[in-house]
């Protein structure tokens, strides 16, 4: 099992930067996971102390992910993360010359019976999902994003940008093929609900995903 790689730590939270190919939590397949990893290694701090999951990326996603070392802590950011979640900043390489320098996406996300998650024009039935995307670079049929997310939906920021016909490099799952996912989430913003205060966690934006990789 690797070593975590970790971004900040004290009494209340853990911050690890999470590598592509490893899941947050066990799909049931496997307990090979950044959450078992975390878990381990608070337990070789103290046997009792304990570790608890906020928000998750996905298994092929890298980046920035926040463990809550007590359980009431966990629920208070959770019930209110919209609010005390003010940044959520990602980088990733799409397919093609995006449309616009500057753009926001709105869209309803629906999962289907198969955990498929796509656009609907349902909104009943789909969950709003908003994303903020900027042009960095844009060369060789290949553009690289700046994006920051104002809502948290299941596979948002991929399937809404394979929507668009844009799909991120390396996204298997909306029909592109590349050695790994070529999304980062690199900057979490939180208010401590109870302090109030303000955190900014950071993980480096990877080479292969960094101005001048195109």
């Amino acid at each position: 099992m690797k070593k975590l790689d970790i971004i900040y730590e004290d009494k209340d939270f853990l911050v690890v930067n999470k590598p592509a190919g490893l899941l947050t939590i066990s799909d049931g397949k496997t307990n090979n996971t950044l959450y078992s990893m975390a878990r381990i290694y608070v337990k070789k701090q103290n046997p009792h102390n304990k570790i608890f999951i906020v928000h998750r990326l996905d298994k092929d996603t890298s980046g920035v992910i926040l463990f809550s070392k007590n359980e009431k802590l966990k629920y208070l950011l959770q019930n209110d993360w919209n609010n005390l979640c003010l940044v959520r900043e990602y980088y990733a390489i799409v397919e093609g010359i995006m449309p616009k320098e500057k753009d926001t996406l709105t869209n309803y996300l629906q999962e289907s019976k198969t955990h498929q998650v796509y656009v609907t024009n349902n909104k009943r039935l789909g969950k709003l999902a908003i994303t903020n995307y900027e042009v960095i670079e844009a060369k060789n049929n290949k553009s690289l994003l700046k994006i920051n997310i104002e809502t948290g939906r299941k596979n948002q920021i991929r399937c809404q940008l394979a929507f668009i016909n844009h799909p991120i490099i390396g996204d298997r799952l909306y029909h592109n093929k590349a050695k790994r996912l070529m999304l980062h989430a690199t900057k979490l913003v939180i208010v401590q609900p109870i302090t109030k205060q303000t955190y900014t966690f950071i993980s480096p934006v990877p080479f292969v995903l960094s101005k001048g990789s195109l």
